[in-house]
């Protein structure tokens, strides 16, 4: 049986620096370290990953809007209002 990833929570989503590393981007999404790997290397990741030499990077950004969240401050404490 595969294993479950929960994915990170809104307030876990908002407080994510500027980029971070594949493995926690994958967490957005539900996914483990082998599965982020795998499609990052395919080309297949959910949203835009960014090579940087032997490792990936994943801009905030980019995490927020294959969410379907938008970049907005006045929109992103709308979400966190809803959730509480």
């Amino acid at each position: 049986m595969p294993k479950v990833i929960p994915a990170l929570t809104l307030e876990e989503l908002l407080e994510l620096p500027v980029s971070v590393d594949l493995v926690t981007a994958g967490k957005a999404f539900g996914m483990g370290r082998t599965k982020s790997s795998e499609l990052a290397r395919k080309g297949e990741f959910p949203c835009r990953v960014l090579r940087l030499g032997n490792s990936y990077r994943v801009p905030r950004i980019e995490i927020f809007r294959a969410l379907g969240m938008h970049d907005t401050p006045e929109h992103t404490l709308g979400l966190a209002a809803e959730s509480a």
